[in-house]
């Protein structure tokens, strides 16, 4: 993907509270070109309804103090942006904006948990580890219903995220609807400084169980070093642990995929003119021979799906666990003067073989039912009888 503008970063925003966003985000400033300026003056006729609506409030409104021009345009770019019908495409204020920037460094303040819009409702994709979402026991799939008592039916998940986010020592008050559960869940949870560690390694006798936890600025870098300290104590196989992990940085995803792959396509990206755009797999990996297992779950979302179709596709890993979520589209972030930003779905990404994976998710190689350690001690076995140069097959793999 090409782009003009001078600030471009390709960022993945997370359906977050951190907020999940898509594989690949693009913020640059919008300037509008000759083009967009005879566009501007020669808005669609509905759009007069805008002025007319505006008129008859000033005219008729009981109470005038409360016509706040600037809340009022922002309400209607938010209506505008969400009668797209796409979950994906968001109104940013300046405000949710910069917080939303600071998120992808991996410091923020809120209850550490990932959010997205699915099914027209705000759910939890994932609480993180150690966080204080998931020690207060909010889980994977999780519908968010209320947030301090506001409900959630009108929001995208940018409003409920920066609701859930505040100071840390404050409490956030949430009504939970849980699958197999006939009553709203009441929750309350107190916010921290949250830390996000894109990456933790934790060696297992010759096999090195690397987590991604989500695919930030420091991922590429944090994931190398993880790398090769594994190869310097010894690691013969790699357990590359993508569960609970909402996307991120394209770029990032890339990198990663990249580490195991001497050579092919780790994406295709297509826009809404037709056009393909085609992200190869660049020099230098660290471990294109090393046995390889993938884990994946119903948390796995975005840039996740990324690095794990472009694994299955090119015949390097097989995937393990349960079905991913399927988010496989693209968005751009446009600054606007005002310091708010709309993040536009621009694109779908598919996988080297041209797997759509929007609202499909990726089936593993070996559907798993496993929970937490389990999985990691099934993938365990599974790498150690391939060191020990046994055969495996869908049949034989260690259960």
């Amino acid at each position: 993907m090409k782009f003009a503008k001078k600030y471009v970063l390709n960022v993945v925003l997370i359906l977050a509270i951190m907020v999940m966003v898509a594989a690949s985000a693009c913020e640059t400033k919008y300037v509008p070109s000759e083009a967009d300026k005879k566009t501007l003056q020669n808005l669609p006729s509905e759009f007069l309804m805008l002025g007319q609506a505006w008129q008859l409030l000033q005219k008729n409104f009981v109470d005038r103090t409360k016509l706040d021009p600037l809340k009022m345009a922002q309400g209607a770019i938010r209506g505008m942006v969400e009668a797209t019908g796409d979950p994906y495409t968001e109104y940013y204020t300046p405000q949710s904006y910069q917080s939303t920037m600071v998120e992808l460094t991996g410091v923020y303040q809120g209850i550490g948990a990932y959010i997205g819009k699915k099914d027209k409702q705000i759910v939890i994709i994932a609480p993180m580890k150690g966080s204080p979402a998931e020690e207060a026991g909010l889980k994977t799939g999780d519908a968010i219903l209320k947030i301090n008592g506001e409900s959630t039916e009108m929001m995208n998940s940018d409003d409920a995220s920066m609701k859930i986010r505040g100071k840390a020592g404050t409490k956030v008050d949430l009504v939970i609807g849980r699958q197999g559960v006939n009553e709203p869940i009441e929750i309350s949870v107190e916010r921290r400084e949250i830390r996000i560690d894109s990456i933790a390694l934790d060696m297992k006798g010759k096999i090195a169980h690397i987590k991604i936890q989500q695919f930030i600025l420091p991922t590429t870098s944090d994931f190398r070093a993880a790398l090769q300290t594994a190869f310097n104590q010894g690691a013969k196989g790699i357990i590359l642990d993508l569960r609970n992990n909402p996307g991120g940085i394209l770029d990032q995803a890339v990198d990663v995929a990249s580490q195991f792959l001497l050579r092919g396509i780790v994406v295709k990206v297509v826009d809404k003119d037709g056009i393909e755009t085609v992200h190869k797999v660049r020099p230098g990996g660290m471990a294109i021979n090393t046995p390889l297992i993938v884990l994946v779950n119903e948390g796995s979302a975005s840039a996740s799906e990324i690095v794990a179709g472009a694994l299955q596709d090119n015949g390097r890993a097989k995937l393990a666990g349960t079905k991913t979520f399927g988010k496989a589209s693209v968005q751009n972030i446009v600054k606007m003067d005002d310091g708010s930003a709309i993040k536009i779905t621009t694109a779908h990404y598919y996988t080297p073989d041209g797997k759509m994976i929007s609202g499909q998710g990726l089936t593993p190689d070996y559907p798993l039912d496993l929970k937490d350690d389990e999985l990691v001690k099934w993938a365990e076995d599974y790498l150690n009888k391939i060191i020990e140069g046994q055969a495996v097959t869908s049949g034989s793999a260690p259960r």
